[in-house]
């Protein structure tokens, strides 16, 4: 195996997660390289010395680690080989297994030297929109010459090749409480509701429970918030009424609490699939009430070049440290502009990481925080911002940062000062994750102290608590997940509640865009979303152009349309808008927030609807016999039916000829079971029925049968059938064999949302009645054989 020259020593502090008794061995872009039991693929390669994790989309700019989540946007690689090879995983989130093969993505022929980079030295020529302006002429030269170069450059991974063997599956449960997010928050919540009786599960993105509490300030009970996490979730792992999900994300929520959850249950490790385990699985929930606990996304700022690698967030550089003891370099600038940043100063400085120095826009903040990186020696300047990262080995390698004295409303670089560091650490605030508490229709509101959007309304039955909340301190963050659980398992909660401390923090100051000099004063290098390649500039253009609205510039700049769908990029885009029109952020609005909350595998999807389940084929109760008397089957919707019973030695049309004949002058069965049967049921039924076909239902008379054509609103047929009346209120409708599914749903649309006031209930029932069609001549006789209590005679049942 190679070194590690980027992990910590053993004696250092840090690498609560990985397990340096269990190396483990992997390739990436075909080097081998080694890593720890616990790693994650980003921080065993960055252990390993690589900084280039990734290059950006348009430019194909060299680009590192960001975040440690999954809001990653730069470091995104396919991992597996042939048809287990699964491209665009966020590498923060691959856990480390032996043998795992990984393979950096848009890049030829490799990362260190990429042709594609040649877009960043003509990149004046690719602005935002250029491809509207670009690609209109000649028009000839679109479907020969466009066209393939544009779909040649689209997207990030390639797909795998040959046919995927591993299982996915799919699952449907209900819940009374839901909680998304395993942090304080979620597990105080998900206490208080269980303690209550209620039946709660409690997902997590993450393989382990806990959020942010291992590598954040202040104490519970007076004791560390990770030993609380640990008490907490053993008392919910030994009650019977609690799920605890790992590795899984709650990624849609819709109408009436109805929830998608995505769980990575084999991990993409090999040894896990060979065992049976399905490599994905997709759970369908409905829920009576949704806890939100997804914690907040920290936010970059934005400078000049403040893309390169090394350059990450604040809370970033803490993990990598805390967790699995990696250094993010040999000496790193920290650049903030609110008290979080400082605690990553500490923890770096106790690790034995060089702190050039912090950086902090604000003037003079004091806090208990800052006091102590003051007193530790680090050395601190105010009222500053970073003006540009210096970087060699084509932007590969960050060798110092400039810094200049920074004021609100100061457009320009005075003086600055080169400090020499090898990486940078950041951090603008932090943004509630407010996406599943939007996806159905949750309203927000903007909230000037935090620089954020928080939530204000909702019309489900759905709670949101913690930082997710846009409450940030400890003793907040537990009150309101015992008062959401509570609330959720309808009654007070017998248990002792716990109380947190964390220290007083200074407010925060916004900043949306640091200065710089020279040509980078245009922001043609500050960048906001870092995989589109989407800068400040971008965006003033935009406005220029008249793209006022929030939704039109994120679709002419692609702004927040990459695959982190703009968690990092959104509010800081929303910032330079705000800049460069004069109107606040609540004017401008943000763009939509739609399911999933970060992507999910087709395969998931699918689940077991794949072969010979894709579309099963419905069969009637007789289907055995018709097997045993023919093998010509014909499709009639999802159904097979018998085409003709061929005789030995006899062709197709020789056997319907003769079937015909002795039809007309004697007497055949159909299996009729196919077609598709819908009982309407209810004092309103007859009404109903009158008002779904072109003729009327609500005169006919018990144990009669009438048929109907059923029109859509064009007056367009789209089927037609016999219904037959059973008794007071109750009809069994016939539809045509493939149209059952589809007539039943326009049936509960039409009762949903225009008739509601009728009573009336529709059950589909094709497979509950087997059905037979007696024709011919001589159809009477066969029935007046059958015997029983019905009277066959002519006058009582006339045709």
């Amino acid at each position: 195996m190679t070194a590690q020259p980027y992990r910590l020593p053993d004696d250092a502090a840090g690498g609560r997660i990985i397990d340096r008794t269990r190396p483990l061995s992997f390739t990436f872009d075909g080097r081998k390289m080694s890593g720890f039991a616990g790693d994650t693929l980003a921080s065993a390669v960055m252990a390993n010395g690589r900084r280039v994790l990734g290059r950006s989309f348009k430019y194909h700019r060299p680009r590192g680690l960001i975040t440690l989540g999954s809001e990653e946007p730069n470091a995104l690689a396919g991992v597996g080989e042939g048809a287990r090879h699964e491209p665009n995983l966020r590498m923060p989130q691959v856990e480390l297994h032996d043998g795992l093969c990984a393979t950096s993505q848009n890049r030829w022929p490799s990362l260190d030297f990429d042709i594609g980079s040649i877009n960043n030295a003509l990149s004046r020529f690719f602005p935002s929109g250029f491809y509207y302006k670009t690609f209109m002429w000649p028009k000839s030269f679109w479907h020969k010459v466009y066209e393939p170069i544009v779909r040649h450059a689209a997207g990030l991974g390639v797909a795998p090749d040959g046919r995927d063997s591993d299982k996915y599956e799919q699952m449907h449960v209900h819940c009374d409480v839901l909680i998304a997010g395993g942090g304080v928050a979620g597990l105080a919540a998900a206490e208080a509701a269980a303690m209550g009786g209620a039946r709660v599960i409690i997902c997590d993105e993450n393989p382990r429970i806990g959020g942010s509490a291992d590598i954040a300030d202040g104490l519970i009970d007076g004791k560390p918030q990770l030993d609380w996490v640990k008490e907490t979730l053993a008392r919910l792992a030994a009650m019977d009424n609690v799920q605890i999900m790992t590795r899984t994300t709650v990624a849609g929520h819709y109408h009436h609490n109805y929830l998608l959850v995505f769980e990575r249950t084999g991990n993409g490790d090999p040894a896990q699939l060979a065992d049976g385990a399905p490599r994905h699985r997709l759970w369908k929930v409905r829920a009576g009430r949704v806890i939100v606990a997804g914690g907040a996304n920290e936010r970059p700022l934005t400078f000049a070049n403040n893309d390169r690698p090394g350059v990450m967030l604040s809370s970033a550089a803490r993990a990598l440290v805390a967790r699995y003891a990696v250094a993010p370099g040999l000496a790193g600038a920290i650049f903030t502009n609110n008290d979080d940043a400082y605690l990553t100063a500490l923890t770096l400085k106790q690790a034995g990481i060089g702190v050039a120095r912090v950086i902090d826009v604000r003037e003079r903040p004091q806090s208990d925080l800052i006091s102590r990186v003051l007193d530790s020696g680090i050395d601190v300047t105010f009222g500053a911002a970073i003006s540009n990262v210096i970087t060699s080995r084509g932007g590969r390698q960050i060798d110092a940062i400039k810094i200049a004295p920074f004021a609100r409303g100061r457009g320009r670089v005075v003086s600055e000062t080169s400090v020499p560091c090898d990486f940078v650490a950041v951090s603008g605030g932090w943004n509630p994750a407010v996406h599943l508490w939007c996806h159905n229709g949750g309203k927000l509101k903007f909230d000037d102290d935090t620089a954020t959007f928080l939530p204000d309304r909702h019309g489900d039955n759905m709670l949101i608590i913690g930082s997710a909340n846009g409450t940030f301190d400890l003793e907040g963050c537990l009150a309101e997940g015992y008062g959401a659980g509570e609330l959720a398992g309808g009654k007070k909660a017998r248990l002792k509640k716990s109380r947190g401390k964390s220290a007083q923090q200074a407010a925060m100051q916004a900043m949306w865009f640091a200065p710089a000099s020279g040509k980078y004063n245009e922001g043609n290098k500050h960048f906001i979303d870092l995989q589109n390649d989407v800068t400040a500039a971008d965006l003033e253009l935009a406005q220029r152009e008249g793209y006022e609205s929030v939704e039109h510039t994120k679709r002419y700049t692609t702004l927040g349309m990459a695959t982190d769908q703009g968690k990092t990029s959104n509010l800081p885009g929303l910032g330079i808008i705000s800049a460069a029109t004069g109107r606040d952020i609540p004017q401008i609005g943000t763009t939509t927030f739609r399911p999933p909350y970060t992507p999910i595998s087709f395969g998931a999807i699918a689940g077991t609807h794949v072969g010979k389940l894709f579309h099963p084929v419905r069969e009637t109760a007789v289907h055995g016999w018709h097997k045993d008397h023919t093998s010509v089957f014909e499709p009639v919707g999802d159904w097979r039916r018998p085409y003709c019973y061929p005789k030995s030695g006899e062709s197709k049309m020789d056997a319907i000829n003769r079937e015909i004949l002795t039809v007309r002058g004697g007497v055949g069965i159909l299996d009729a079971s196919t077609l598709g049967k819908i009982e309407i049921r209810g004092p309103d039924a007859g009404k109903f029925l009158d008002l779904v076909y072109t003729n009327m239902f609500s005169t006919l008379k018990t144990g009669k049968c009438r048929y109907g054509l059923m029109l859509n609103e064009a007056g367009f047929l789209i089927d037609d059938g016999v219904t037959v009346k059973l008794g007071d209120g109750h009809y069994l409708m016939h539809t045509t064999s493939g149209g059952a599914e589809r007539v039943a749903a326009w049936l509960e649309e039409w009762l949903q949302t225009e008739w509601f006031d009728l009573k009336v209930f529709v059950t589909p029932v094709t497979e509950q009645w087997a059905q037979f069609a007696v024709a011919g001549p001589d159809a009477r006789k066969v029935l007046q054989k059958m015997g029983g209590d019905i009277d066959f005679d002519g006058e009582a049942l006339p045709f």
